[in-house]
């Protein structure tokens, strides 16, 4: 359903763009093969659905052409929110239906692809999720839902009441977790595609001064110069070489940074390449 790369959206307020100049990143973001947008309520001080929508609205044939995932399940203390006292969950059947409706106005759609809860909720009844997702589902507002930030077990509780299709994780050579504490060994097993937020660390792997984020750094550029491409490239390149087929989240306005993303598509590094990075950011040969 998804594209393999998604273009993030979290970051769009900051960029401080018109409405048609959004519109022409959304355009450039479809010309390149993503068609899939990645939102949360929250993202912009909850103001990134409205320009988003607002761009969208220049041409809503567009629409035909994209998937729109969105995320809701957290409260942030924010002007848009004044009786909010303090950052908090919330899964009740009564937020997830009120956010999925505010999602379908400022998006100017009539459905949403695939919602998400956002964060883990101590206080989440799984019953009651699962009616609010057959409540969404039934009426046409949301096609999929799936989650964000699970552990293997919570994925499972909320998986057996209802169908999920995804969990969304960070996942890169400097944040290797997922690959070992379960969760991509349930997406494979479940054949439920992960997506992947931060797939380059926030910039980290090409920032940091940090030993462990040198060594992965020169060898994506080592690995990068045999193809022919950037060692951005290469670090999604090793995201999509695993077996659960995640798909990476790019949040650039560049559209030369998706650019880089999409080429990884092109690439599939042999089983070496791959150990060559995970070496350089554990600092020790595989057991």
């Amino acid at each position: 359903m998804l594209s393999p790369i998604v273009a993030g959206v979290w970051r769009m307020a900051s960029w401080n763009w018109s409405p048609p100049e959004r519109l022409r990143w959304i355009e450039q973001c479809l010309e390149l093969g993503v068609t899939s947008f990645d939102h949360a309520d929250i993202y912009g001080g909850y103001a990134v659905e409205a320009l988003f929508g607002d761009a969208l609205a220049l041409s809503p044939a567009l629409r035909q052409r994209m998937q729109l995932v969105t995320k809701c399940g957290i409260q942030l203390r924010d002007a848009a929110r004044p009786a909010t006292r303090i950052k908090h969950y919330d899964t009740s059947a009564r937020h997830i239906v009120r956010s999925v409706e505010q999602s379908l106005v400022l998006l100017r759609t009539d459905t949403i692809d695939l919602l998400l809860l956002h964060r883990p909720d101590p206080l989440m009844d799984a019953d009651e999720v699962a009616s609010a997702f057959e409540q969404l589902r039934t009426q046409g507002k949301v096609q999929a839902f799936g989650v964000s930030n699970y552990t293997p077990a919570q994925y499972e509780l909320l998986q057996a009441r209802t169908p999920l299709a995804t969990n969304q994780v960070e996942c890169h050579p400097l944040h290797r977790a997922p690959l070992f504490d379960g969760t991509f060994d349930q997406a494979q097993r479940l054949r439920a595609r992960p997506m992947i937020w931060s797939p380059l660390g926030g910039g980290a792997l090409f920032t940091s001064n940090a030993e462990e984020a040198m060594r992965v750094r020169g060898v994506l550029t080592s690995i990068g110069a045999q193809y022919g491409v950037s060692a951005a490239t290469i670090a999604f390149a090793w995201l999509l070489r695993l077996p659960c087929h995640p798909h990476p989240i790019t949040g650039s306005r560049r559209i030369e940074a998706m650019a880089e993303a999409v080429a990884a598509t092109r690439i599939s590094l042999d089983v070496q390449e791959w150990t060559e990075i995970l070496v350089a950011a554990t600092g020790a040969d595989v057991p």
